[in-house]
């Protein structure tokens, strides 16, 4: 990823704006067990910034 990573976690927003793609891309993500590692803070999703990066690093790793 070139783009300077939050130095907070991420909200789903965060991640689909980072990303481009829809904020219900990132939860049927979640759903499917395919997207980056998240976690829950009470009922909101947070994602931590160091996580995104691995997981968008292992899709251009497999697109290569």
């Amino acid at each position: 990823m070139r783009r300077p990573l939050p130095p907070r976690y991420m909200t789903p927003i965060d991640v689909a704006d980072l990303l481009g793609v829809p904020v219900e891309t990132v939860y049927q993500w979640r759903r499917k067990g395919t997207g980056p590692r998240g976690f829950r803070v009470g009922r909101h999703l947070r994602f931590d910034p160091e996580d995104v990066r691995v997981w968008v690093e292992s899709l251009m790793e497999g697109a290569a």
